[in-house]
């Protein structure tokens, strides 16, 4: 496929993209935000005329082309205004996430040498004052709400508002600078810096150039003819790709709105008034969504229950069906449509679902029955699967082609081939320049014919076209017997039960697999007190007997649904313990994006993975934790083991290599 050099009609730089929506969407709402309970708006127009204020307000205080700014906090109109306002200068926007601790903060700004910072609050504010000794090149920050910091040294630390004012009134001396900045952009400058989330090691620096960005915000968006009326959330971290993609690449493509919620714990109110036509949440955010569903409904009365296993039962069989516009006898769909005024439509109102044209999760594989789940209400929500490197898109579901166990086929002007040793490979407009500062990471993961390694094993389906992943690379491996072992396909079949927050399957070289579990807080508190069970604390619930009693049955319902797969039947789980703490981003367990570090796991609990394995019934252990406010701690623990019972099945064993 050819793409033009100079930018898709012209457009080479998301600057170019604002002017574009400005002159042609002026009057239609770019951006809203709720802020002490009211939506605030601004349209394209207006959006356009904030990031002028602040790109002059960057030239008044020396921002350089090739400067990095680093942009810290949560999704806010002024921190999207923030990144598009440094493209407009020739600098280069670095979100960082926004929960990070100051020393992970620490390796970023100085590994890509940020000479500023645009932060939220006092919390922010102090994170990189506590390291900013240390950062010799760092020179100002920028801060939005001033609370808390009236008393602080303001030589080199300056309020949002202030510098958009001075940008203002500076704006006879720099506008011509500005215009001939934003001029200079071309389709190979750098449109931003993403870093990984860093599973093996220190997270890397990923350069996207406005080609990357525009060109896949372009095709994706054809893809599911996206539009200017239509409406998004944006509520995941700004230093991940996929909100990048959506609220900055796709958003100024289609000239559609972006809604920030007024904080965390105000989102799921704010999504339902919303209403968002475009959505995306990674699977926690369904699974988290599907347990406060089940929680719910074993509050609720008799009639209610009953009245939506009922439906639901009925949503199962046939809601996917009507959504690809296949055919149902009329009984069924009458059924259906009694459903939907029943049960359907006032679960997706409440889940903020009502308006979703397309909706999709990615990032980790969702379970199947997850997917299912929401596919039977009605609502389109689709797979796909991406990577920063890519600019997020490598492949995506079609209407109509939608199914649990794909990611569907690859998304217009990516091309994909799996390697002899079942490696996925891609190439496409959207792969990134370079790893900064990294030359030999680059060439590990991108040939020098563009095409790049994902680290994950899959097979495209000869019958359709749409790949299959089947966990990453380097978590395949052989069982002892040489069966394939594929944790992850284990770990999203437990994780669909609402009491199980997280699993971590271990079996690699192994006679057998053995798991961890963490149960939900949230879900198991809720039966805890249903049933008047008192309980101290998330360690004492853990170990609970009718916990780990209900953990062990949902383990087995898996391991009679993994014996079914011929493939993956030796992945059954024999043995397993309900870990005493929950696994945490802060005690390095998580990455910032909630994937799990295997590795470091298996090492740091050593002591409780030899115990799986050598049939110990219990083990005591001492864990080091991270405390919210950064204090080190102990916690000890007597974990018990259990064994749980495996279906016999028949085994295909892994070619020898």
């Amino acid at each position: 496929m050819a793409y033009m050099s100079e930018g898709v009609e012209g457009l080479r730089s998301i600057p170019a993209l604002l002017a574009r929506n400005a002159s042609q969407h002026g009057a239609s709402p770019a951006y809203r935000e709720k802020e002490y309970g009211i939506w605030q708006s601004w349209t394209w127009a207006e959006t356009a005329q904030e990031i002028e204020a602040l790109a002059l307000g960057f030239l008044n205080l020396g921002v350089n082309e090739g400067d990095f700014i680093a942009i810290i906090g949560r999704n806010r109109p002024y921190l999207y205004w923030s990144m598009v306002a440094a493209q407009s200068v020739g600098a280069i926007p670095v979100p960082l996430y926004q929960d990070s601790v100051a020393e992970e903060m620490e390796y970023v700004l100085d590994h890509c040498g940020a000479r500023f910072a645009i932060v939220s609050d006092q919390e922010q504010v102090d994170k990189v004052i506590e390291v900013q000794d240390r950062l010799h090149q760092f020179e100002h920050m920028i801060y939005l709400d001033p609370r808390g910091l009236r008393k602080y040294d303001h030589t080199r630390l300056h309020q949002f508002s202030h510098v958009q004012d001075q940008g203002r009134a500076s704006y006879d001396e720099f506008i011509r600078e500005l215009q001939a900045r934003t001029a200079k952009l071309n389709y190979d400058s750098t449109c931003v810096m993403l870093y990984t989330s860093g599973t093996t090691g220190k997270p890397k620096g990923v350069v996207l150039s406005n080609r990357n960005i525009i060109e896949t915000a372009k095709a994706s968006s054809e893809f599911d003819h996206l539009k200017v009326d239509d409406e998004v959330l944006a509520y995941l971290p700004m230093a991940w790709v996929g909100d990048f993609i959506f609220s900055i690449g796709q958003a100024y493509w289609s000239g559609f709105c972006v809604n920030c919620p007024e904080s965390p714990e105000t989102m799921m109110t704010d999504l339902r008034e919303i209403a968002p036509s475009y959505y995306f949440a990674p699977p926690r955010v369904f699974e988290t969504q599907l347990t406060q569903i089940m929680i719910r409904m074993e509050d609720s009365g008799a009639f209610k229950k009953k009245t939506f296993d009922y439906f639901m039962e009925h949503a199962r069989k046939v809601g996917p069906a009507i959504l690809d516009g296949h055919d149902v006898s009329t009984f069924d769909l009458l059924k259906y449509k009694l459903g939907e005024i029943m049960v359907y439509g006032p679960l997706k109102n409440a889940l903020g679902f009502s308006n979703v044209r397309v909706g999709y999760t990615a990032g980790e594989a969702i379970g199947p029955e997850i997917f299912d789940f929401y596919r039977s209400l009605g609502i389109n929500l689709k797979q796909l699967y991406g990577q920063t490197e890519a600019s997020v898109f490598i492949t995506q579901q079609p209407d109509g082609e939608v199914r649990s166990d794909t990611v569907g086929v690859p998304s217009p002007g990516v091309e994909i081939r799996i390697s002899d040793k079942g490696e996925v490979f891609y190439r496409s407009p959207g792969v990134f320049v370079e790893y900064y500062k990294n030359a030999e990471s680059t060439a590990d993961t991108k040939d020098p014919e563009g095409w790049v390694a994902t680290g994950d094993a899959g097979f495209i389906e000869e019958s359709t076209g749409h790949l299959r992943i089947i966990d990453r690379a380097k978590d395949v491996g052989a069982m002892a017997d040489g069966a394939m072992f594929a944790p992850k396909y284990v770990e999203n079949k437990l994780k669909f039960y609402p009491n199980i927050l997280e699993a971590v399957v271990f079996g690699a070289g192994r006679d057998r697999c053995c798991a961890f579990i963490n149960i939900d807080l949230a879900a198991v508190g809720n039966w805890a007190e249903r049933n008047n069970i008192a309980y101290a604390s998330y360690q004492e619930l853990a170990g609970h007997k009718q916990v780990l009693d209900t953990i062990q049955a949902h383990i087995e319902e898996v391991n009679a649904s993994i014996a079914q797969d011929e493939m993956l039947s030796g992945c059954q789980v024999h043995r397993f313990l309900v870990l005493h703490k929950e696994l945490d981003a802060d005690d390095g367990e998580l990455t910032r994006t909630r994937k799990v570090r295997r590795k470091i796991i298996g090492e740091k609990f050593e002591d409780l993975v030899n115990a799986l394995y050598d049939g110990s019934e219990s083990i005591y252990t001492e864990t080091e934790v991270t405390y919210e406010d950064g204090r080190k701690g102990k916690i000890k623990a007597t974990l018990e083991i259990r064994d749980a019972k495996v279906v016999p099945a028949t085994r295909q064993t892994l070619a020898a290599e």
